[in-house]
């Protein structure tokens, strides 16, 4: 294997340099003849559409079509990007008509009431601040041994199978999946359903399903508060109910609210981190030989290695935002009622910040990426993300050295571009 890997039909260079940062652009944005449309499938898991060459190029803002042909406007700049996201003339809010949709599936659900991200201040600021104690740093801290204790255990059972093994199933996903079914109270034993109603909520493969699977995880969260209050917990959603419900601080279908959007949030993109980011280690031995050589030696580079890959991988692409009051920004009016797409696989890639941005390079120095958004929703849960990714990945690659694809890289199936980008199956023997 190579440095260089070839993925589908896109061959993509693994070589790095160290980087360094310079003063971004504000250039006024190139014409895109052809307005490009938006999402797209990827043609290699690990690096953007290869139809959005014209939005990189036109940077930091230019315009898009979405599924419906509505035009919209497309943030690919980092700088215009932080600008943006910082100003509370963009909303959040869901349940303006003028709201963009990204897909059909996204436009059948968007009017339902969604906590924290679909929601403004003063409301968003109300329900962030309940939760900030459960996500600081030292909270999560705390929750390192059982992190450890759970992968040691998934790996423990891998081992004992012995290869070949679906290291999705096996690893990628029960990892999240238990520690926010912990830090939350909900039941693990559940755990099939609700993953199984977040996919179909996430991608389909019908708009019925989404709908379908939104009224089912609402109906279970129903019926779980329900029981908690007969039978209280000490996990985060037992301290809401006995808390912020009881006291009127928050009311049942917000709390239900919130409930979904921390368990879909809580497992679905760490797990699709932990897939891809292997899958992209893999296909990037040198890289990886770095990595190990560090673990052998005591020297831990997995910290850096997670932020690079949470920079390089963007897999939740396509922040949405609604313009509420006209804008002036990098030579170009955003008119009320526009809609404002930010496509972090570009903007983590705007090589005005990043010297060799399409290059897996750990010792830039990335923590500026927008992987987890910027501003006033710049995601709660980054600090529990950062640990899992960190415990998980290490303790994969030491305890299985030889880790390797069971199968052709090109064989290896991985979700379409409307989703949390991330691998459907990883094959992997030892």
């Amino acid at each position: 294997m190579t440095e260089s890997t070839k993925t589908g039909t896109r061959t993509t260079p693994a070589t790095s340099t160290a980087a360094t940062s310079t003063a971004p652009s504000t250039t006024p944005p190139v014409p895109v003849p052809i307005p490009v449309s938006f999402p797209q499938d990827r043609t290699c898991p690990y690096h953007p559409p290869t139809g959005y060459a014209p939005l990189a190029e036109a940077r930091p803002l230019s315009r898009i079509t979405l599924f419906d042909g509505r035009p919209v406007w497309l943030v690919s700049g980092h700088a215009v990007a932080r600008e943006l996201l910082a100003d509370p003339r963009l909303s959040t809010d869901r349940g303006h008509e003028d709201f963009p949709s990204p897909t059909e599936r996204f436009a059948r659900v968007r009017r339902r009431s969604v906590a924290l991200l679909g929601v403004d201040d003063p409301r968003h600021n109300t329900q962030r601040r309940m939760l900030i104690p459960s996500f600081s740093v030292k909270r999560i801290a705390a929750l390192r041994p059982r992190i450890q204790e759970t992968v040691d255990r998934l790996l423990d059972a891998m081992e004992a199978q012995g290869p070949p093994a679906e290291l999705v199933g096996a690893f990628a996903l029960p990892v999240p999946s238990m520690v926010i079914c912990a830090l939350l109270g909900v039941p693990y034993a559940d755990h099939d359903f609700f993953e199984e109603s977040s996919r179909r909520l996430l991608r389909g493969p019908t708009v019925e399903d989404t709908v379908t699977a939104r009224d089912e995880l609402e109906a279970y969260f129903h019926a779980l508060l329900d029981r908690k209050r007969r039978e209280p917990g000490d996990g985060l959603l037992d301290e809401l109910i006995h808390q912020q419900l009881a006291e009127d601080a928050l009311d049942r279908e917000e709390l239900v609210s919130l409930a979904t959007i921390l368990l879909i949030a809580g497992h679905e993109t760490t797990a699709n981190m932990i897939s891809l980011g292997t899958f992209t280690l893999l296909q990037h031995p040198g890289r990886l030989a770095e990595l190990t050589a560090g673990l052998d030696a005591g020297r831990s580079l997995t910290p850096a290695v997670v932020e690079e890959l949470l920079r390089y991988l963007s897999i939740a692409d396509g922040l949405l935002r609604l313009v509420k009051e006209d804008i002036e920004i990098a030579g170009s009016t955003l008119r009320a009622g526009d809609g404002v797409v930010f496509s972090t696989s570009l903007i983590n890639r705007d090589d005005a910040v990043y010297e060799s941005p399409d290059e897996l390079d750990w010792h830039r120095g990335t923590r500026h990426h927008l992987a987890f958004g910027f501003g006033v929703h710049q995601c709660l849960g980054q600090n529990l993300a950062r640990l899992e990714l960190e415990i998980a990945l290490r303790s994969l690659f030491e305890r299985l050295p030889g880790l390797r694809l069971a199968v052709p890289a090109e064989k290896v199936p991985f979700k379409a571009g409307d989703t949390i980008q991330g691998m459907l199956e990883l094959p992997v023997s030892w």
